[in-house]
């Protein structure tokens, strides 16, 4: 776990020297698991048109009981622009799709946990618009294509560094 975040970390710093670059925040909400959650994304252009997005999103499960669990999604995309023009920009999205989920169960003094990781791909499109020159409200949504199958839709804003 902490192998593949400092990964990711060190990742996004070789992308500091992409063409355009922007940061973000994002909602959620995943259709198997039926919740909603929190993330944040990266957008670094390789091309006009091409662009590298890794983005990490936290869903907010329930807990039932005595069993508490936590489920995350680490995401490696890359974004074909098909449109780019003006304020709208129309993306493809494929990747790859890192989720962790784990339970713990704490019952009259028997404590007992688990945890799983599935390497998935992501398949989706996304669509941008610019409502000033650094701030862009986006939507996205994708089917990650795993043992955790599932749609995702996003919606969130990008800022432009």
């Amino acid at each position: 776990m902490k192998k593949s975040i400092l990964s990711f970390i060190v990742f996004l710093m070789f992308l500091g020297f992409a063409k355009s670059q922007s940061i973000g925040l994002m909602l959620g909400y995943g259709s198997k698991i039926e919740q909603i959650g929190i993330g944040a994304n990266a957008e670094f252009g390789l091309t006009d048109k091409l662009k590298i997005a890794p983005s990490f999103l936290y869903y907010f499960t329930e807990d039932h009981d005595f069993v508490k669990t936590n489920l995350w999604e680490l995401n490696g995309n890359v974004n074909y622009y098909f449109i780019d023009e003006n304020d709208l920009g129309l993306y493809g999205l494929g990747g790859l799709n890192y989720t962790h989920i784990s339970a713990k169960a704490d019952y009259m003094g028997y404590s007992h946990s688990e945890s799983s990781g599935k390497i998935g791909l992501n398949l989706g499109a996304g669509l941008n618009y610019n409502i000033t020159e650094r701030l862009s409200p986006y939507a996205e949504l994708k089917f990650v294509i795993s043992d955790y199958d599932q749609l995702v839709a996003m919606i969130g804003m990008k800022y432009k560094l």
